[in-house]
C-alpha cells in the first residue's frame, strides 16, 4: 500500500551535516505520522525522530539540538536534517511512516529500505 525510499546518506567528517529525505508513494492512504529509525552494526535499532501530520517533532535525547526533523504534507516526504554528525552517528537510517486504513484498531507501519550514513573521525 505504502512505498517509502530514502535519499541523502554519505560519508561526511565528524561535525558536519547531511539531510536526508523519504518519499512516501501509493495510492488510498492516511499517514498519521513519518519519522526515522537508525541502526548501528551491532547494536538494536532506536528511534531518532517522529513528526505527526500535525507538525509536532519530537526526538530522542541524544539527538535533540543537533537533528531536525520536518515533513511537507502535499508531497508526502518527511526530511531529517542532520548537523554537528559524530562517528557514533554512523548507521543506517530507516524512514517510517504509520498508515491508518479504514477498519484497523490501530495504524501499520511502513519501513523504508535505509540509506547510509558514514560519519569519519
Amino acid at each position: 500500500q505504502v512505498q517509502l525510499v530514502e535519499s541523502g546518506g554519505g560519508l561526511v567528517q565528524a561535525g558536519g551535516s547531511l539531510r536526508l529525505s523519504c518519499a512516501a508513494s501509493g495510492s488510498s492512504f492516511s499517514i498519521i505520522a513519518m519519522g526515522w529509525y537508525r541502526q548501528a552494526l551491532g547494536k538494536q535499532r532506536e528511534l531518532v525522530a517522529i513528526i505527526t501530520s500535525g507538525g509536532n517533532p519530537n526526538y530522542a535525547d541524544s539527538m535533540k539540538g543537533r537533528f531536525t526533523i520536518s515533513r511537507d504534507n502535499a508531497k508526502n516526504m518527511v526530511y531529517l536534517q542532520m548537523n554537528s554528525l559524530k562517528p557514533e552517528d554512523t548507521a543506517l537510517y530507516y524512514c517510517t511512516a504509520d498508515v491508518l486504513t479504514y477498519g484497523s484498531k490501530s495504524p501499520n507501519r511502513y519501513w523504508g529500505q535505509g540509506t547510509q550514513v558514514t560519519v569519519s573521525s
